[in-house]
C-alpha cells in the first residue's frame, strides 16, 4: 500500500512563504507523474500543480502561476511545493498524489492558512 506524508504547513501572513514537503513510499516513485492538491473548507479538492516522472515538465493553475514552483527528488522519493507571496485564498488542506489514478488513501494533508 502507497503511504503518502504531507509536511510543513503552518500559519503565515500575507506575503509570506512556506515549503512543503512530500515523501511516498510503497510506490515506484520514479515513474509517476505527481501532483499537488488543495482543498479550502466547503470547497472541492483542486489541482494546483504537476509535474512529470523526471521533473522537467511542469504546469500550474493560473491561481498560483508565477508564486509556486513544484520539484521533485527521485532519490528520496519526494516531492516539494514552493509557495511564495502567499495570500488568503491559499488557505487550504494541501495534499500529494499522484498525477492520474490518484492512490487511496490520501494522506493527511498540511494545513496552510494565510492570515495577518
Amino acid at each position: 500500500q502507497v503511504q503518502l506524508v504531507e509536511s510543513g504547513g503552518g500559519l503565515v501572513q500575507p506575503g509570506g512563504s512556506l515549503r512543503l514537503s512530500c515523501t511516498v513510499s510503497g510506490s515506484i516513485f520514479s515513474l509517476t507523474p505527481m501532483g499537488w492538491y488543495r482543498q479550502a473548507p466547503g470547497k472541492q479538492r483542486d489541482l494546483v500543480a504537476s509535474i512529470s516522472n523526471g521533473g522537467s515538465s511542469t504546469n500550474y493553475a493560473d491561481s498560483v502561476k508565477g508564486r509556486f514552483t513544484i520539484s521533485r527528488d527521485n532519490a528520496r522519493n519526494a516531492v516539494f511545493l514552493q509557495m511564495n507571496s502567499l495570500k488568503s485564498e491559499d488557505t487550504a488542506v494541501y495534499y500529494c498524489n499522484r498525477l492520474r489514478d490518484s492512490w487511496s488513501p490520501w494522506g493527511q494533508g498540511t494545513q496552510v492558512t494565510v492570515s495577518s
